[in-house]
């Protein structure tokens, strides 16, 4: 698993020799790694700059009501917007936890104010600006 994390691009006979298998028992495995949910998918790594996403704002959320229609209206908004990389629910404060990308500070004003401040379960916003991104792993 590690040389397909690192690129997933490699081909069966290049994965086979890394790993010292012959080719064939080297499909069987990655086949069953996929077919048992391990391995869910394969997907090429963006330069956020390269597609005038340059700034990336990482947002804590805390929302005024738990209850199950209002979690889920809001998660189902927020999860559409393409603005938004990374969601997560968290444990404790705060309630949600955002990874934005957008191209500047002008698009990361519009977002916040035109949709993300808008919606009704909207408590409080906290916005933490990228300085440097240090490591990301995928």
């Amino acid at each position: 698993m590690f040389h397909l994390r690192q690129d997933g691009r490699l081909s069966n006979v290049e994965l086979a020799k890394r790993v010292g298998l012959t080719p064939p028992p080297c499909l069987r495995r990655v086949k069953r790694l996929e077919e048992a949910g391990v391995i869910t998918g394969y997907r090429a790594v963006i330069d956020p700059a390269a597609v005038g996403r340059d700034l990336e704002v990482l947002i804590d959320v805390e929302i005024y009501a738990n209850d199950r229609k209002t979690v889920e209206e809001f998660e189902t908004t927020v999860a559409s917007y393409e603005e938004v990389i990374e969601f997560r629910r968290m444990y404790g404060r705060p309630d949600y936890f955002l990874r934005v990308a957008v191209a500047d500070h002008a698009a990361y004003e519009a977002f916040l104010t035109g949709k993300l401040s808008d919606l009704p379960a909207v408590l409080r916003l906290t916005s933490h600006l990228t300085m440097k991104t240090i490591k990301v792993k995928s």
